[in-house]
């Protein structure tokens, strides 16, 4: 059964020093999803409607530090990995259910930036797309070892 193997977050007031490269993640046993907003507390939350969860599949992660990757929770920039789910073959659209209430839904692939290159210490170059996107349509609480569901994608 797929579920939420890590949540991780930057917070609010956690800044980056000059010439830090490493992304600011601290771990969390548990969080809350605000609906249009993202992770209460992170950094990032309610900057962007289309940017305010990153995912990545435990398998990708997997993948990724085979391939001599920084793999360690929070590395990639993401917030929540996910196991058990083949998140960048989900379109757009797609809803997953996380808890006993939270729905995100992927807004589209997630692709590198300079940051997360510098993170990665190496060049991310043909990595593909490096997780999902997604936003928050129903809040609620999450935890590690949930459980999560892939729903219907909304037809366009």
């Amino acid at each position: 059964m797929p579920q939420l193997t890590s949540i991780t977050y930057q917070p609010r007031d956690r800044d980056y020093a000059d010439g830090q490269t490493d992304f600011i993640r601290l771990p969390l046993e548990t969080a809350e999803l605000v609906a249009g907003h993202g992770l209460r507390g992170d950094r990032k939350a309610g900057r962007n409607l289309n940017r305010q969860v990153n995912l990545l599949s435990a398998e990708w992660l997997a993948m990724a530090a085979a391939r001599g990757y920084r793999a360690e929770p929070g590395q990639f920039g993401e917030q929540l990995i996910i196991e058990g789910i083949d998140l960048i073959a989900l379109p757009p659209g797609t809803r997953l259910a996380l808890g006993g209430s939270a729905v995100l839904e992927i807004v589209k692939g997630r692709t590198g930036c300079s940051r997360l290159e510098a993170a990665q210490r190496q060049s991310i170059a043909g990595l593909g797309p490096i997780g999902v996107l997604a936003r928050v349509i129903d809040g609620g609480p999450i935890g590690v070892g949930d459980a999560v569901a892939v729903l219907e994608a909304l037809s366009a």
